[in-house]
């Protein structure tokens, strides 16, 4: 046994033995110390240190963003969760003899990105917690004390209420290598993180919930209301400084709007950028066909300074033309930076054609979005892309991941199906935390017959 299986091992045991006495919790007891949790870290004196020692330390995102996810985004998701059992029974269906008991998955590896690493441990750990499992976290090692610190808080939460404070653990001294270990020797992960670390994790031997890339193609069509649509797009695209992988990364606008939108984004703060101004920043954002961790979720002034060009001081963000899309055009891909590019459109199958060129390019299976009032472009949008959200007439940086304003589940972990190579097409939320054991009582129903199985569905198919 080398040294990272023998740190891992004795993490996992403490972690086990914590796991052990969770078991006999009650719902109450774990909705308490969820409850306790969430609102000790949204308190906002705690939110802002914990978001200004964030930023200074990974130099990633903004300070009020990352307070808005601890102070209004945590309790929105508690609100969402509280009331899902998870212990003992929680469903039953009588007229089919079905009952279904919650069960804990065990001890869960928890992947926590550097983009995320203030708002992942405290998701992860409610949801594991509320289940009675037990949270080892692997931060990322740029982000290690924030996780670190997280982490601590809710231990000494778990500790002054009369719950092992071992129900959650954090590698202090993260690396690739134990997180690897990690994902082998727990029982299951929940991967956020880079698509490396994704993919270690679907291949560690162990069940695993993972994400995929982001890379989020919003239409602009002619029936829109362009000043709504504007001013959502910026919301969307500057929260944490662009740094999740919900934020809006390429609009598709209708011929007929395009100037007016792109004016309209121009007083919400966009600065279009050049021809020239575009191949500089180009230059200044892809090293070696990679793209450079000095202008991912950083302020607009400092992408731009460091691509040589000139704006004004109200810039909250740049765009940049673009028609082609794949490798040769790096724009049509994933940015995770205050850099939104633009496309447009003549007819609306040419619209939903560019969204599924992208995101075959960067981000399959992950979202789309669109601001229309035509529902038939709407659902013709979601017939025919693979994506696994379609966010309508809303900001979709702060709408994907779930919201007060829509009622998808409020989450830190975005699954984009088969499609992303994920195994879930949702918001990994609650359920996605626990075992089920289904309880299956004799029910008085007699085989139906041919005619009720089959009724006119054979009329008009060939039978060999």
């Amino acid at each position: 046994m080398n040294k990272d299986q023998q740190t891992i091992k004795e993490l996992i045991t403490r972690a086990r033995k914590a796991q052990e006495i969770a078991e006999s919790f009650s719902q109450r007891k774990v909705d308490e110390l969820a409850a306790a949790i969430i609102y000790k870290l949204s308190r906002p004196e705690i939110a802002r240190e914990l978001a200004v020692e964030c930023v200074d330390e990974t130099d990633i995102g903004n300070v009020e963003s990352k307070v808005a996810k601890l102070t209004q985004k945590m309790p929105a998701v508690f609100y969402q969760i509280k009331t899902q059992k998870t212990v003992g029974v929680i469903e039953e269906n009588l007229e089919m003899g079905i009952q279904k008991i919650a069960k804990p998955l065990g001890v869960i590896a928890a992947l926590v990105p550097s983009t995320n690493p203030e708002a992942t441990p405290i998701f992860k750990g409610v949801l594991g917690l509320r289940a009675r499992n037990a949270v080892i976290f692997a931060p990322h090692p740029v982000s290690k004390q924030t996780t670190v610190k997280v982490t601590d808080i809710m231990r000494d939460v778990l500790e002054k209420n009369g719950a092992p404070k071992d129900l959650f653990i954090c590698i202090d001294t993260p690396s690739k290598s134990l997180s690897q270990e990690l994902m082998a020797q727990a029982d299951i992960t929940m991967a956020t993180g880079s698509g490396d670390m994704v993919k270690a994790a679907y291949s560690s031997g162990k069940p695993a919930y993972g994400v995929g890339a982001g890379n989020a193609v919003v239409i602009v069509d002619e029936t829109a209301d362009l000043l709504d649509a504007a001013e959502k797009i910026a919301i969307g695209k500057t929260g944490d400084n662009a740094s999740g992988c919900s934020a809006e990364n390429s609009l598709v606008i209708h011929e007929s709007i395009y100037e007016d939108l792109l004016r309209l984004l121009q007083e919400q703060g966009g600065y279009l950028v050049t021809p020239e101004e575009k191949d500089k920043l180009e230059g200044a954002m892809w090293v070696d066909g990679h793209l450079s961790r000095d202008i991912v979720a950083k302020p607009v002034d400092r992408i731009a300074s460091q691509a040589g060009i000139n704006i004004p001081d109200e810039t909250r963000f740049l765009m940049v033309k673009e028609t082609g899309i794949g490798k040769e055009y790096p724009f049509s891909g994933e940015k995770m930076s205050l850099v939104l590019t633009i496309y447009k459109y003549s007819e609306f199958d040419e619209a939903i054609e560019k969204v599924n060129k992208i995101t075959q390019y960067s981000g399959l299976g992950h979202s789309c979005g669109i601001h229309s009032n035509d529902d038939d472009h709407i659902l013709k949008l979601a017939l025919n892309t693979k994506t696994t959200k379609v966010i309508v007439r809303q900001p979709h940086g702060a709408a994907n991941s779930g919201n007060w304003f829509n009622g998808l589940a409020n989450t830190f972990s975005l699954g984009c199906g088969t499609w992303g190579g994920n195994i879930v097409s949702e918001n990994v939320t609650q359920k996605h935390y626990m075992n089920t054991t289904w309880v299956a009582r004799p029910i008085d129903r007699k085989p139906a017959s041919e005619e009720e199985i089959f009724g006119d569905l054979l009329k008009s198919v060939v039978l060999a």
